[in-house]
């Protein structure tokens, strides 16, 4: 990953652009698929790649970053799928329940932690309910250029899977998508195994969903060559266990303690301290902040082994530190 965001909200706002809801779309009773386009009428957006997202303020100083499900022949917009979570904290309430088209929104450019490899092996997709929103965005682009592809799509029921016919009109009755749907087999978990069997040797795997799929999507893919095998995980619960340290901030000049079960961003945030942010569990990229002294004790899911052992950045929502002292550039 090379996009490094900036550093403070205030910077941020130079970055963000400003966006009209165009068409809200339903997709099944939880879900909904949101169009978005600029308000000064450009016609090709920045950033739109397969596994690219963007980030949403919300009401309430939220910030919320949501997958693209564009494919390659769509540039004049951004299009995000929303799934409208039972314990949301406001960010997909609000986009399901309260969102009306012609509303603007501040949107920062797409950028990408999950992108696809620069090759044209064939591919291997999993994708676990609305984890089949990058998943899309990926399909498209690999079928407009007539790659080889398959999908294993799991979802709790028929009815709360999303773009259905958009797969049937992609796959072209060739038997390239795999439907699991979970009250049709007694709750049972698809079996991983056994697709990852049937991809070419040269494959490179793909998936997204819960947990507990991408756990058994890392097992069943252990025998895989690791460059081959990819994932983005949702946003979790960051883990804020082991002692207290030091963090400077270089360019402000101001010191804070950090203390166990407290992330960096979160004594920042209580300090006054506007940096940017959006997921809070370090899959998202947009608090990356770069390390001029001290060791980080990397928690975050997408920041790469040559990354982590570089040193030079850390994602400070979900990350804490090695060292007793951390000197960051903010």
């Amino acid at each position: 990953m090379t996009f490094v965001p900036p550093t403070s909200e205030a910077q941020t706002g130079s970055e963000r652009m400003e966006m009209r809801v165009h068409a809200i779309r339903w997709l099944a009773p939880a879900i909904r698929e949101i169009e978005l386009r600029a308000t000064d009428g450009s016609e090709i957006l920045p950033g739109i790649a397969p596994g690219g997202h963007i980030d949403l303020s919300l009401p309430g100083d939220l910030t919320r970053s949501y997958s693209l499900t564009n494919g390659p022949e769509t540039c004049d917009c951004y299009r995000v799928a929303v799934h409208r979570t039972p314990d949301s904290s406001g960010g997909s309430a609000y986009i399901c329940d309260t969102l009306r088209v012609g509303e603007v929104l501040s949107v920062t450019p797409a950028r990408n932690t999950f992108e696809m490899a620069q090759s044209d092996a064939p591919a291997a997709f999993i994708a676990g309910g609305i984890g089949i929103t990058p998943i899309l965005s990926m399909i498209r682009h690999v079928a407009a250029k007539g790659g080889d592809w398959r999908l294993l799509y799991a979802a709790r029921s028929r009815e709360d899977a999303a773009f259905l016919p958009e797969l049937a009109v992609l796959d072209g009755g060739q038997g390239r998508v795999t439907l699991h749907f979970d009250d049709q087999v007694g709750g049972a978990h698809p079996d991983l195994v056994a697709f990852l069997a049937q991809a070419p040797e040269a494959a490179h795997l793909y998936a997204c969903g819960p947990a507990p799929m991408l756990d058994a999507y890392e097992a069943a893919a252990a025998q895989w060559p690791q460059d081959q095998v990819h994932l983005e995980r949702f946003a979790g619960e960051a883990d804020m266990s082991g002692g207290g340290f030091t963090v400077e901030l270089r360019r402000s000049g101001r010191e804070f303690f950090i203390p166990e079960g407290k992330s960096i961003m979160e004594v920042l945030r209580e300090e006054g301290v506007r940096v940017a942010y959006s997921c809070q569990s370090g899959v998202c990229g947009t608090c990356e902040t770069r390390v001029l002294s001290g060791i980080p004790d990397h928690r975050d899911m997408i920041l790469s082994e040559r990354e982590r052992e570089s040193g030079k950045t850390m994602l400070i929502c979900c990350s804490r530190s090695l060292s007793e002292r951390l000197v960051l550039d903010l």
